[in-house]
């Protein structure tokens, strides 16, 4: 793929004949809808998918995009083969075996850095050919259990695992989608993509640095703090009041909304005890009778409003304890808001989150606090960790939200049997040596491994539609043709251009390490696949400026834009981790930054190697 100096020469002059190399309004107004997206995307005005998608829009109604090219990656090949991975792995993980693996891999816990490598390694492997996301949410209940067993801090483990998940999205092409992506636009641009583990030349020794980095100077640097589930068990006293319905009062055969106390000023029900029966979530037609115990969480400071209800006594120095309110029909779990949440910027009351799941939200903890203020008011973000009190539809409902995660043991009632486990693994390894000796494509390969799934129901249609991510899928797509338009406008051109003249005494291999520091903060503050696909055509560009082998760029960018470690916005499974592990920003930094300078260094040192 290198181009001799004529040839880049000639590529040079090509762009100048037809004016992109000078700024001009449609490169103009594709840097300001890329700048202003990115803005949108930082600040978290809604949700990044529709953000991307106004931007693409934007660029369709101005002419600056043809429909077909504004459609291009809805058919793109790595697109594509992202919806069937997530079909494949969906299939894997409920099988339950890699819970086993890793389980098994924690081992004793007498030695807490050999434990760290012995989880970090199976993970690792294991992402590289899962997706790392529910690989996260899957394991975050049952080590938080086995450290507190081992009377460990999970806050040594939680980010090490989230690290694990992304240094094994490095090892092969179906690592992550982003991986994904660059291969199916290097295919767009007529170039052979990546091969299976291609990337694993650098992801390979990659990794291992990074565990061998976690296992010394990281696990030293990172803390023994509380998990969000302890913070909540200490501080009841704090959100949780009681009131008894006495006899012959005047609410008895009442309704809650009848009697006021769905529109309490800081108070929230989220609990009736009736006969030592537990009724959870209230709505707000149940009735009131003689004896009930009426649990509420929120402004303790404020429970005086429920004196001005008559034949309603106030429980004064209750000793109630979180571990108090569940019983058989209703239990306590842990979920962290996820990044694609319909309900990202509305306060609990207003997602009607009691009837839409089926639970209660008993607190909200944020940035290691827990919010001190009405729950019904509170309006959620990303990585809110929310204590919820489940009914029995709970389960049921949440299955088929993207809502959040749940990162509490639960009740798991898509288990398949063992033959069908063991059949889906199969699939997966057939899938990967089929790709890996080029007998047929990635593409090929993953929708073989699905129909065969379908045909053996080792997976059924209904479950293959709740492990799709479509929000990853139409993040993908639109961002492809924000990158078409930086191509086809000059404007990744034009870029590259003010790039190698500003860098031109650095050589390539300080090019090569400007595009890893550029790409990996674009994904420390919008996502992976937007920095990786923005990069793309500037790095295509730059490499034929520079007259080097465009596969050295491709390489780092997608390195790069994996690589996330110092912060917990960067990447979804840092998210998760950060309020159950009770973490603070500065953890990220302090942990991560090293981290990445390694990644860096050893990234760069690679592809100058191989690839220069």
């Amino acid at each position: 793929m290198a181009l001799d100096g004529v040839e880049a020469t000639s590529f040079i002059r090509s762009w100048k004949r037809r004016g992109v190399l000078s700024m001009t309004w449609e490169i103009a107004v594709v840097i300001l809808t890329v700048v202003v997206m990115l803005v949108f995307l930082v600040t978290e005005v809604t949700r990044p998918e529709f953000i991307v998608f106004c931007a693409l829009a934007f660029l369709l109604l101005t002419g600056l995009l043809s429909p077909s090219d504004a459609l291009r990656g809805f058919s793109n090949e790595g697109m594509l083969t992202v919806a069937l991975l997530f079909i494949v792995a969906g299939a894997v993980q409920q099988s339950g075996l890699i819970t086993r693996i890793v389980s098994r891999a924690l081992g004793t816990g007498k030695n807490e850095r050999k434990a760290l490598v012995r989880m970090m390694l199976p993970i690792s492997v294991l992402s590289g050919f899962l997706n790392n996301t529910p690989i996260v949410v899957m394991f975050t209940p049952i080590i938080k259990k086995w450290c507190r067993d081992k009377n460990i801090s999970p806050s040594k483990f939680l980010l090490p695992l989230s690290y694990a998940t992304i240094f094994g999205g490095t090892i092969t092409l179906i690592g992550t989608s982003t991986n994904l992506l660059i291969h199916g636009m290097m295919l767009e641009q007529g170039m052979r993509g990546f091969s299976m583990f291609q990337l694993g030349v650098v992801g390979i020794p990659a990794c291992v640095a990074g565990i061998v980095y976690m296992g010394t100077i990281g696990h030293r640097l990172l803390p023994s703090r509380k998990t969000s589930e302890e913070s909540f068990m200490e501080s009841t006293r704090e959100f949780l009041s009681e009131a008894v319905v006495l006899k012959d009062s005047p609410i008895v055969g009442k309704t809650v909304e009848e009697v006021g106390l769905k529109h309490l000023e800081g108070l929230y029900l989220i609990e009736i005890i009736r006969n030592g029966h537990r009724i959870a979530p209230v709505q707000t037609d149940r009735t009131l009778r003689e004896g009930d115990r009426l649990i509420f969480t929120g402004l303790v400071s404020t429970i005086v409003d429920l004196e001005r209800i008559k034949g309603l006594k106030i429980e004064t120095g209750t000793d109630l304890k979180l571990d108090d309110l569940h019983n058989g029909n209703a239990y306590l779990v842990e979920a962290v808001v996820s990044h694609q949440s319909s309900i990202l910027n509305q306060t609990v009351k207003e997602s009607s989150f009691r009837g839409k799941y089926g639970a209660g939200v008993v607190a909200v903890h944020r940035n290691q606090e827990r919010i001190k203020n009405k729950v019904g008011d509170i309006p959620l973000k990303a990585g809110d960790t929310l204590l919820l009190l489940a009914g029995k539809q709970f389960m049921t409902r949440w299955l088929n939200s993207g809502d959040f995660y749940l990162i509490s043991p639960v009740p798991q009632p898509e288990w398949m049997n063992p033959r069908k486990g063991t059949f889906a693994v199969i699939i997966l390894l057939a899938m990967v040596l089929l790709a890996t000796f080029e007998i047929l494509s990635m593409f090929k390969a993953s929708i073989l491994a699905v129909i065969m799934l379908f045909l053996t129901k080792t997976i059924t249609f209904e479950s293959a539609k709740k492990h799709m991510h479509f929000n990853v899928l139409i993040m993908i797509a639109c961002a492809i043709g924000i990158g078409i338009a930086l191509e086809k406008t000059g404007t990744a051109a034009w870029i590259a251009n003010a790039f190698v003249s500003a860098t031109q005494g650095f050589g390539v291999i300080g090019m090569l390490s400007v595009i890893y520091l550029i790409t990996t903060f674009f994904t420390e503050i919008i996502t992976n696949n937007a920095a990786a696909v923005l990069m793309f055509p500037i790095s295509q560009a730059i490499a034929l400026q520079a007259g080097v082998d465009p596969m050295a760029f491709f390489i780092t960018i997608a390195i790069a834009a994996s690589a996330s470690f110092a912060t917990p916005i960067g990447y979804q499974t840092n998210l998760i981790v950060y309020g159950p592990g009770g973490y603070r920003f500065s953890d990220y930094l302090k942990v991560g930054i090293p981290l990445n300078l390694l990644y860096m260094a050893i990234t760069i040192i690679i592809v100058a190697f191989v690839w220069l």
